[in-house]
């Protein structure tokens, strides 16, 4: 989970292999909906539940430190905007169905550069584990990377002990591809990561399977 020191645009509903590049996501990310979730922009009403979702130890053991405070998660919000505003980063906020703050981040980060790879990084809050929201959040953000931003290539790290998080990228269908040894230091230990990829055409081929009707619909602004 890369933390680095919302507005939605007006889109139509689109059906599955639609060309999403009719709008600029660098203005404003839309609201992509699924079966029981929302992903949007993040606000900064979202600061304090976040604070609160991701901070316990069992998330936040194995990704990147989160930001301290709910202040730093503010801050933490401003620069998702700004970084999406300059092309380089994209960061939805995990909204369930009846709640309306988000529970957890979807990112992808790397979009600049001149190669169309990038890589994601994903948390949820605890109680949330297990309700299938991270699965179907996954399955937008996929589709989102691939058929919006043109991505060729996303990459996932995870922590070899992460056994949660290791499973959930292989049921989505990503290539585990090598172990990165003592790649991501967390309260002073240095822990090995699962290096894995999911290429477009992974994707397509796994979109035609999961999918029984369109992965995603673009909302209206309100």
């Amino acid at each position: 989970m890369p933390f680095q020191a919302a507005n939605e645009v007006t889109d139509p509903c689109v059906s599955a292999g639609f060309d999403l590049t009719v709008s600029d996501w660098r203005a404003g990310l839309p609201a992509l909906r699924g079966r029981g979730i929302t992903l949007r922009e993040l606000r900064l009403s979202d600061a304090p539940a976040l604070f609160a979702m991701l901070t316990s130890e069992e998330v936040a053991r194995f990704i990147s430190p989160p930001p301290k405070s709910i202040q730093a998660f503010e801050r933490f919000i401003l620069w998702t905007q700004r970084q999406r505003e300059a092309g380089e980063y994209v960061c939805f906020g995990i909204v369930p169905d009846g709640l309306d703050t988000a529970v957890g981040l979807f990112q992808i980060r790397g979009i600049g550069q001149s190669v169309p790879h990038a890589e994601w990084g994903f948390a949820l809050g605890s109680p949330f584990w297990g309700t299938g929201l991270f699965v179907e959040g996954a399955r937008l953000t996929l589709d989102f990377a691939f058929k919006r931003l043109g991505l060729h290539r996303l990459e996932a790290r995870a922590a070899v002990r992460n056994g949660r998080g290791n499973g959930a990228l292989r049921k989505l269908g990503a290539v585990m591809e090598c172990v990165m040894r003592q790649s991501l230091i967390r309260n002073g230990e240095a822990l090995d990561q699962v290096l894995w990829s999911m290429l477009a055409e992974d994707w397509a081929r796994q979109s035609d399977i999961v999918w029984a009707d369109p992965p995603i619909e673009l909302a209206r602004a309100a």
